[in-house]
Parts: structure tokens; sequence; C-alpha cells
């Protein structure tokens, strides 16, 4: 080959890439990767199958997309799979949308300010339980005021929050819970009371009634009249806040309790659909219902099927829309995204930074709008300035210095990419019209079929997790026992709810208008039969006058039919049962001055024992267990006799399996022999010789298949490390 040839070009012609190697068909390749494999199956060994039923492949070629439903699309163009804006990012980057969960007006408004100053330009509100079911914090059960969120009750607590804060030139997002109505109350009594105007006030009111019913298993309020609230406070919001979103559909709860990628698009387009068809029922036009919904999704660690998840969802939403007639821009969506919970890990919590970092890499290139990349620590502990910062950093590095702005669908044209989001799509749609013909996503929920399809999934998941099939890294694999835990920073919740409810004491005494505070709740209560706007208008003429959000909440609801109740979703941490192994460790160590100790029995030259060694210590340590070391032993004797010093109470034997007969017998006969409650544990399942080493006293195996959750939590009940 020439070096004009090895430049690609000759004489001004351009040789294509690869030109002197032949084009080779998919199936001359896989009979070649057969012949690679020497017998074992294709099916086995070369294709994946996904949490959602998928089959990937090992290699996708151009025939792999040919078939797309729809086919190729340009960015901007329907139905959206390749993002809503035909300019990506170049004019509008996603929002950093950091939460910030902390428990007051002022710690927030603290942590907020500092934040804005360092790179996030979006509010995000977290509320406490008892703010998102209405109530306000004296009303509430010490220990839930202001754990999870912030505490607010009234027009001043808003401006605590959000002092310093121009909401003219910074988006809002609340989660609100039930209380979506009388939170905009407050919000809107806020910035009028600063001579603000709400045109300009942008963002989302994330009223999703159904996500929480799933999360929870029931609402302070009914169904219809959550749907009422929804209606007349969209209705308001188009005449005097035109850029604020104020119907939300969340994934979140379906994602953290182990769903999968099906089943979180499924169950979130049938809520989405339910909305619609409710509002519409309400008076409200299509237009104006699709202007105003935003879909929030959990972004977790199977990378790609992440990003496909958020092309897949604009596209069947665009779909949906269409099918009621909704026209281009009626079918666009804008999706918000949060980095998941459900695999994050208190072990080790410094790999979160690494889940979150590809997590939130996921969400950009998938086209979300908005983005909350969780602090490291979050499931420990509130975060601290520098797990923020971290996070927060993560998005700006995925702007400023990875330049994913300066892409349009970077995803776009990759072949794998665009057969995945197709073959998403329809096991997601299929599913979807399932909880159709069942009536919609209530019915579903009432029936409890999302909650058996994702109870089934985390089951699999659970499994596959304890067989280590599935890694968690830090956790079921590669544990650091010698890890410092991270300081929990204890909140006193009791102390909080004091100091919010003798706010709320003072704020009740001290009403400056009384008077015209109590008139407006009279004047509010008279109005639930007039227009949205009439209505929405006198709630926050009221929280201006100093009501509070339970008082407007309960002036809404007062002829309420009874709330709905259902079984709820069983939100989890993947980690949480090895966690649990961990820390009955920890407290046996506390309690004895040593970790639980296992004994290892190498047998043998390094080379004969090292294998199993290795995969001995590993296997074990998952539990908190401490293995003690040895370069092996030449004989069974030394090795019993070594055994028995230890003091340990358990013993795992490590050799080969053609030395296994000759060396099992006498050694556990010797430790048995002195200590027979010792724990003599084989690493390695020669299933020709199982009956013989269980007949020896042998009294389990550790192998590859074995499930490492269920021996580690054997061996901790059997040494007393657990009741």
């Amino acid at each position: 080959m020439s070096d004009e040839t090895n430049h690609g070009e000759s004489a001004g012609t351009r040789v294509p890439l690869f030109a002197d190697f032949p084009a080779v068909d998919e199936a001359t390749w896989r009979q070649a990767a057969e012949t690679t494999l020497k017998g074992a199956p294709f099916e086995k060994k070369l294709i994946t199958r996904t949490y959602e039923g998928i089959d990937l492949q090992p290699i996708y070629s151009q025939a792999a997309a040919a078939s797309l439903s729809p086919p190729h699309t340009l960015p901007g163009s329907r139905p959206y799979v390749r993002g809503a804006q035909a300019d990506g990012y170049l004019l509008t980057r996603w929002e950093i949308a950091q939460e910030l969960a902390y428990s007051t007006p002022e710690t927030f408004n603290q942590a907020l300010r500092f934040d804005m100053e360092h790179g996030q330009n979006a509010v995000n509100l977290l509320l406490d339980g008892p703010t998102r079911a209405g109530l306000d914090p004296d009303q509430a059960e010490p220990g839930r005021v202001g754990h999870g969120g912030v505490s607010l009750a009234s027009v001043d607590d808003m401006a605590a929050a959000l002092k310093g804060i121009n909401l003219e030139q910074t988006p809002i997002f609340i989660r609100v819970g039930t209380v979506a109505l009388p939170l905009t109350a407050l919000l809107v009594a806020h910035q009028r009371r600063q001579g603000k105007s709400t045109a300009k006030l942008r963002g989302w009111i994330e009223n999703d009634p159904l996500g929480v019913i799933a999360h929870q298993g029931t609402l302070p309020l009914s169904l219809a009249k959550a749907y009422d609230e929804m209606a007349q406070l969209t209705a308001w919001a188009v005449a005097h806040a035109p850029q604020l979103a104020t119907i939300g559909v969340h994934g979140y709860p379906y994602h953290n309790s182990g769903a999968n990628t099906v089943q979180e698009l499924a169950f979130t387009l049938a809520t989405g659909v339910e909305y619609v068809r409710a509002l519409l029922e309400r008076g409200l036009t299509l237009d104006v219902i699709a202007a105003r919904i935003r879909f929030g999704y959990a972004l977790g660690s199977n990378f790609f099927m992440e990003i496909a998840k958020l092309r897949a969802a604009r596209q069947l939403w665009a779909q949906i829309m269409a099918a009621f007639g909704g026209d281009a821009n009626a079918q666009k969506l804008a999706i918000h995204t949060r980095t998941a919970v459900w695999n994050k890990t208190a072990l080790d919590p410094y790999v979160n930074m690494l889940r979150g970092t590809t997590e939130a890499l996921a969400g950009a290139i998938g086209g979300c709008a908005s983005m909350h990349v969780a602090p490291f620590d979050e499931v420990v502990r509130p975060p601290d300035e520098f797990s923020r910062r971290i996070a927060r950093n993560v998005q700006i590095i995925l702007q400023e210095e990875c330049n994913l702005t300066r892409l349009i669908d970077p995803a776009g044209g990759s072949w794998y990419l665009e057969a995945l989001t197709d073959q998403l799509a329809r096991a997601a749609w299929t599913l979807f019209q399932e909880i159709e013909r069942q009536g919609g996503m209530f019915k579903a929920l009432e029936a409890g079929f999302p909650q058996t399809q994702i109870a089934e999934v985390a089951e699999k998941r659970a499994s596959n997790l304890a067989m280590r099939r599935d890694v968690i890294v830090g956790t079921n694999m590669y544990p650091n026992l010698d890890e410092v835990q991270l300081d929990d920073r204890a909140t006193d919740y009791d102390a909080i709810y004091r100091q919010r409810a003798d706010q709320m004491t003072y704020h009740r005494t001290h009403d400056e208008d009384h008077v015209a505070h109590t008139a407006t709740l009279d004047k509010l209560s008279q109005m639930l039969s007039a227009t949205p706007e009439t209505m929405v208008e006198t709630a926050i003429e009221a929280a201006r006058a100093g009501a509070t959000l339970n008082e407007i909440a309960k002036t809404l609801r007062i002829s309420d039919a009874a709330p709905p109740t259902i079984t709820p979703v069983q939100l989890q941490r993947a980690a949480q049962p090895f966690e649990d192994l961990r820390r009955a460790a920890a407290d046996y160590t506390a309690q004895y001055g040593h970790r639980p100790q296992i004994f290892m029995a190498n047998m043998g030259p390094i080379p004969q024992h090292k294998a199993r060694a290795d995969f001995t210590i590993g296997f074990y340590e998952v539990g908190g267990f401490e293995l003690i070391r040895n370069d092996g032993f030449a004989t069974p004797e030394a090795a019993a006799h070594a055994a028995l010093e230890s003091g340990a109470r358990a013993v795992v034997i490590c050799s080969t399996d053609d030395t296994y007969p000759e060396l099992v017998p006498p050694l556990v006969q010797q430790i048995k022999g002195d200590k027979p409650d010792t724990i003599v544990v084989l690493a390695g399942y020669p299933a020709d010789q199982v009956e013989a080493h269980q007949a020896a006293g042998i009294d389990d195996f550790i192998h590859i298949r074995a499930n490492c959750y269920a021996m580690n939590y054997k061996l901790q009940q059997q040494l007393g490390v657990r009741a």
C-alpha cells in the first residue's frame, strides 16, 4: 500500500476507508463468531436479555435501523425522537435545576443563593411531607416537619425561601405533592408583594396526583377534586402565567421501586393520558394542556437504555397527542430528569459520583430540558456545600468542557440506539394499551396491576444482585472494608418542628390584617363554583392577606368526597439488603472489638489455592467478614491446627477439585473433632463430590452460582452476628 493510499488519497481521488478489506455480510460474520465460540450457543454467549425483555445483539448494522417506526427523522421534526428543538442545545441549554433538600425557608435560601452564584440557574424547591399534604407545621407530627424538604406554610415563608431570587429571570420547579393550587397562591402572593408580574413566571408546578397516590397509597383529597384544582390552576396560568407548566407526570416512584424502562414509560404515558382526558372534560383545550405538561424521569445506570427512554418518551407522547388531534406544537414534550435513587449506595458512597456522572450524560444526550444530579451523599445525610458543588459541577462540565451543548442529538444515527429506541417504544406502547384496556392508570393502580408488574421485575433484580449476576461496585462486589463511614450529620427534626410550630403560632397571633385574612377565606369558600380565574385569584388574595397553606387547602376542599386508597409501590434501594449485612457486621465489631472472622484454610502452594482464595475473600467481605489469610498449608493437619488457633468459628477450605477428596476429610475431622460447632465451607462445587464432602462434615459450598447475599446472611446468623 502506497503512502498516498495510506493517507486516503491518490492523485486527487479519495479512497474509501477500509477499501482494502472485503465486505462482510452479517451471515459471514456470525459464522466466524460461532467458530470462535467453539460450540457454545451464540444466543447464550453473545445476546443479552434485558429486564425489558429486549434482546441486545452483539453488533448492530444499518439493517437494524432499516425498519424503524417512524423512519429516520431530523431534530425538531415529528415525532421528536431526536428532540423537540431543531437546534438542540445550541440556543437553549438544559437548565441546571439542583434540588436543595433543606428543612426551613432560611436554610434553603442560604444554600440556594450560594449555589445560584456558582452555576445553578433554576430554583428546585422540594417540600417536606406535611407541606405536600397541605398541613401547616404545627398540625403535623413531630419528626416529619422539615424531613425531605422545606416546611412552607405562609407567604412570609415563601418570601424567606426566595429572598434575593428574581423569578422574572429564574425558572422555578416545585414538587408540590397535592397542594399545587394553594402553594401557587403563596408563590404568586409573594411575587405580587414585590410588585413583580407573573407574566414572566416560568418553570414547573409539578402537580402529579397519580404519582403521589402510587407512592403513598392515598391522597388528602378525592381524585376528582385533585383534577378540578389542576384544571383551575392551569386555566388561571393561561391568563396570568403563560410560561408556567402546571401539570406533572413523574416516573420516579416506578423507577425507584425497581421497574424496568418499558414499565416506566407505559405508566407515565398512561398517567399523562388520564390527565389530558380529565382536563378536557373540565373544559380546557388540548393546546392549553399540551403546553403545560412536563414529564420527569429518573436516570439509572443502564446508559444506553436511559438515552433510549427519553427518546422513546418523546416519540410516544407525540403519537398520543396526535391521536388526540394535537398539532405539531402540542406533540412536543419537555422532560426533566433527576439521577435515580434506586441504584445509589450508602457504602462506598463516592462511587455515587461516577454513577451520577454517567446518568447525567445519558440525560444530556437523551435531550432533557432540565436536570438534577443528586449529591453523592444523598442517601446518607443532608448534602453539604462540597457534595452539592460536585453534583452541580457535573452538569457544568458536560455543558462547558464536554461541549455537549454544541452538538445536536449526538445519539442520532447510532444503529444501536435507533434500534433500541424503536424496540423500547414498541414494548412500552403494548403495555400502555393494556393499561388503557383496564380503564386507565388509576383503575390499573386500584387493581394493583402496575404494583404487581414492578414487583416481579424488582424480585428478578434482587435475585440477580444476590447472585452477583448484577454488580453494585463497593457493595455486592469489590467492597472496601476499610472505608470510613460518612458522618450522618443527623438532623434534629424535633427541634425543627418546635421552631416551625413556634413560627406558626407567632404568625397566627400577630396577623397584621386578621380581618382581611378572614374575609378573603370566607370569600374563597363562596367562590368554589366561580370561574377558575376568580377562584384562584381569591386564593392568592387570601395568601397575600396572611392565610396559611392549610387554611387555603381546607377551604378549597370543604365539601370534598372521600379520598382514594390503593396499595402503593414499594420504594427501595437495590443496595439496602447488602448494607444491612455490613451494618450487622459493624454492630458486631463495635461490641467485640473485631469483625466477625473466617479462617482461610488455603491448601498447597499459592498457584493451587489463589483463585479460590481470592474469590472467597470477595464473597465474604460483602458480609463484612474479616478473612484470616495465609500463603497456604502443606498438610491438612497444619491447616487444622492454624484454624483452631485462630479462634475463628468459620473456616473456608480453598484448593482444587482434584485435591479435595484427600484434603477435606482429615481437615474437617480434625477441626470439628476439637470444635464441633465450627462452620466449614468449601470453595467450589465439584458436583460429583458434593455428597461425599457433606458426609465428611462440609456445611456449605461457595461458588460463582451461589447466592452471595443469602449465604452471608446465613453465616451471620450461625456466628451470632445477627439474631
